[in-house]
């Protein structure tokens, strides 16, 4: 059955995560929900709809089972794939997939029986009539996990029309952002680079025959977003190479990019670190932090990402950005006196202690945290890897200052992830209390589970 105690293996660490981490609002300053869902507010069909509509962390581990795609990602119902997926859960051990749906049963429908073939049905039928009596939807969900701020991710040629209408709505108390993400004009190589040029244009209004007009057109769409409240950037960096450039370079090269002509790599590496500093620049003038997702391998399996979609679990983690490229970035950002606040999130765990330590070297200027390590991402978001990075980079940056846990998540029901991380931060501040390598006063830590939690981010993000 499930244990309130999850987690938690010290008395020290019981005690603080009950008196000071269990009940904090959180801040979800990471996620990829759908504004338009959230505006909308449809009651949820099932759990099955709850759990795998959008979900590539159950879908990738339904693959290794063998199960059918029609029953991940295909046209079966959301009835035969929660089937499916509760035949394997029972065997998921070890895995943060077992222990999320249990956290999710046992917040949002108060079961805390283990799930899996034998009561599927039972389980199915309970939690459907509990939708439908307490009208689960999707601000129910953020509602009863104490949500606060959630910041969605949007291109810059969105226009925003569920944010603004969120905003507009006063029976809607959640706080509700949009993360600035200007990918697709980062990735300069990549056939549709033409096309999307072409369709920023037509958001900025503005032609871009050049690379300095593009950085005006997306000046301007940052604007937009500003206006709307939002102050965050997020960058997704699959490999970066920083070579030298001068600005003469990066608008032959831009030239060349829009016109479909191939590049080298030497030229889509220069292109990608002017993209990146210069980008930098203009959050530091608008106030934004810079958030830096490192290290992905887009659709590892290009067969089946071609022919299901993406983002449906063919991504995987790759180490070729070095250190000193993206040091390289923030020391261009630092020469020119325009260094943002900035977050990275290196997703290689082999590298976190090494990104620690960069970060560090980059924190001046009177701003608490101003460069720092994210919260273990993606594939490093379970109990393993939030340990592993607590201890590893507790020595060479201060835990204390972290601005705490993301979900990264499209799932409404994915909010105990905070909860997830607040046990594995107060087990582990209990640990070393009791081992005797930490006897300050008991305010002390109080404050600091309470800033991580919710008061850094809330510092950090201007909120």
């Amino acid at each position: 059955m499930f244990d309130e105690e999850l987690l938690l293996t010290n008395e020290t660490g019981k005690k603080l995560y009950h008196k000071y981490a269990e009940n904090m609002p959180i801040i979800d300053y990471h996620c990829h929900l759908q504004p338009q869902e959230i505006y909308e507010n449809q009651e949820f069909q099932d759990l099955g709809e709850m759990w795998l509509s959008g979900d590539h962390y159950k879908w990738r581990a339904m693959r290794t089972f063998g199960i059918d795609e029609k029953y991940i990602t295909g046209d079966s119902s959301y009835y035969e794939k929660y089937l499916k997926f509760s035949g394997i859960l029972p065997y998921l051990i070890g895995n943060p997939i077992y222990i999320w749906c249990a956290l999710e049963l046992k917040r949002f429908f108060d079961i805390d029986e283990p799930l899996g073939p034998d009561n599927a049905e039972a389980i199915y039928q309970k939690t459907k009539k509990m939708i439908q009596e307490k009208h689960m939807t999707p601000q129910w969900c953020m509602t009863v996990s104490n949500v606060e701020l959630v910041s969605t991710t949007e291109d810059p040629t969105d226009s925003l029309q569920y944010h603004l209408k969120i905003k507009q709505d006063p029976a809607i108390n959640i706080k509700v952002i949009s993360a600035f993400r200007p990918d697709k004009a980062f990735y300069c190589e990549k056939p549709v680079f033409p096309a999307y040029i072409s369709t920023l244009e037509k958001a900025a209004a503005t032609k871009i025959d050049t690379f300095a007009k593009l950085m005006s057109a997306l000046e301007k769409r940052l604007i937009y977003f500003k206006e709307l409240g939002t102050m965050i950037s997020d960058c997704g960096i699959e490999d970066i190479c920083f070579y030298d450039y001068q600005q003469s370079d990066i608008e032959v090269i831009f030239s060349k990019a829009v016109a479909g002509v191939p590049l080298t790599e030497k030229e889509k590496n220069q292109y990608k670190a002017a993209f990146v500093v210069e980008m930098g620049k203009l959050y530091y003038k608008h106030n934004f932090i810079m958030q830096l997702h490192i290290g992905t391998y887009q659709g590892a399996n290009k067969s089946r990402e071609n022919s299901i979609g993406v983002a449906c679990g063919f991504d995987c983690t790759d180490d070729s950005t070095s250190i000193q490229s993206v040091g390289e970035i923030l020391n261009r950002l630092t020469t020119a006196e325009q260094l943002p606040k900035t977050i990275l999130y290196p997703l290689d765990a082999s590298k976190v202690e090494n990104f620690a330590v960069l970060a560090a070297g980059f924190c001046e200027g009177g701003t608490k945290a101003k460069v720092q390590l994210g919260a273990p991402w993606w594939f490093n978001d379970q109990v393993y890897g939030i340990q592993r990075q607590f201890e590893a980079v507790a020595n060479l940056y201060p835990v204390s200052l972290s601005v705490g846990m993301l979900t990264d998540s499209r799932s409404f029901l994915s909010y105990p992830r905070h909860e997830m991380y607040r046990r594995v931060l107060c087990n582990y501040f209990g640990a070393l209390i009791e081992r005797g390598e930490y006897f300050s006063e008991e305010k002390y830590l109080k404050k600091m589970i309470e800033n991580i939690c919710y008061y850094n981010a809330k510092e950090f993000f201007g909120l």
